[in-house]
């Protein structure tokens, strides 16, 4: 079974995933990377060169391209922003919406340069972005977690969580 986290930026999808990837003995990868390895070159540099529309194509091709693998996968922030992509994941296997709070996030990647997004965003245009896509994480995801535990805490709720849909 194929694990999807999904989550606005900074709440932990790749340091709890590789915890819980451990835990449920099986892969981890995180879509991000993927994307880095298939397009040679960093996430900043395809939104700079060749924009966000064709940067969420090339993410929902990669989040399918996973589905059925025996992995918990860290998927970028917007991925399941998309119903196709949300539908596919779905289908095959578990879609973990990690729900952290707005300011978590927000002081993990408020320095990023590696996060376009939040780069070019001021912390109220971050926080709209939050609050519209946390509506959209709900609608497409298959278990919300709470994430104000410790990283060990969230991942056992994952695996707890995977295990009763099993």
């Amino acid at each position: 079974m194929t694990v999807f986290l999904c989550g606005f930026m900074g709440c932990g999808k790749t340091t709890v995933g590789k915890l819980a990837a451990k835990k449920l003995g099986c892969g981890f990868c995180d879509t991000d990377d993927l994307i880095v390895e298939d397009q040679q070159m960093s996430i900043p540099d395809i939104f700079a060169q060749k924009g966000e529309p064709y940067f969420r194509r090339v993410e929902a091709d990669i989040v399918k391209g996973v589905c059925g693998k025996a992995a918990v996968v860290a998927c970028g922030g917007g991925a399941m922003l998309d119903p196709d992509t949300a539908k596919a994941a779905s289908e095959a296997g578990v879609v973990v919406f990690l729900d952290a709070d707005f300011e978590t996030c927000y002081e993990r990647i408020c320095n990023d340069k590696n996060r376009p997004i939040a780069a070019s965003s001021t912390k109220d245009e971050l926080r709209e972005r939050f609050d519209k896509r946390r509506v959209l994480y709900l609608a497409h995801s298959d278990v919300q977690i709470d994430c104000g535990g410790s990283p060990i805490e969230t991942a056992d709720k994952i695996v707890e969580s995977v295990k009763k849909l099993r």
